[in-house]
């Protein structure tokens, strides 16, 4: 038994590692918030950047020490995203920043949140090779993230934002990719 459910995180984090290497590159991200119950939207443009982790870099073993894993384990890859995002509303600047993201088992270790610049981790799985679904809890608050490929040159994203069982939020992405080749600055 034991064999099989290690044998199905082997399979997962070898889909995460396809997944986040398909990931590779930048993105023009365009997305709608719906603020629930009133139906409140708030339209985003963002550019994503996505830098592959192999397993053993320098900033996975920074995001395990922040999750305080064991020296000895070793996450089997990650992925590093950095944003820039602007109201497609005003023009104003909304946001800039980066996370980190990094695989254990069906575990996903992340340096932040969504809603909170703390660690967290999330639960993730795939009903297709190309397709990620990730279950994140904290401060009660349940984020359940679906991110899906379309070809080669599209992704679509769709996060459902829960507390006490009611759906507060729902963001729309789809997300066109611009470069696949990532130069160094």
């Amino acid at each position: 038994m034991t064999l099989q459910i290690k044998l199905a995180q082997t399979s997962e984090e070898s889909l995460l590692a396809e997944f986040f290497q398909e990931s590779v590159g930048k993105w023009h991200s365009e997305r709608r918030y719906y603020t629930l119950p009133d139906g409140e939207t708030k339209e985003m443009v963002s550019t994503i950047t996505c830098r592959f982790l192999e397993a053993g870099c320098d900033e996975l073993q920074k995001l395990a020490q922040i999750h305080g894993l064991p020296e000895a384990v070793i996450l089997t890859c990650g992925a590093e995203v950095i944003w820039e995002s602007t109201d497609s509303v005003t023009g104003r600047k909304q946001s800039k920043g980066s996370t980190l993201f990094g695989a254990l088992g069906n575990v996903l270790y992340r340096d932040r949140g969504f809603a909170t610049a703390k660690p967290v981790t999330a639960q993730y799985h795939f009903p297709n090779p190309k397709t990620l679904c990730l279950r994140t809890e904290y401060n009660d608050s349940v984020f359940e993230e679906e991110l899906k490929f379309i070809g080669s040159k599209y992704r679509t994203r769709q996060s459902i934002i829960s507390r006490a069982g009611e759906q507060l939020m729902i963001g729309q992405y789809l997300e066109k990719r611009i470069d696949k080749i990532i130069r160094n600055s």
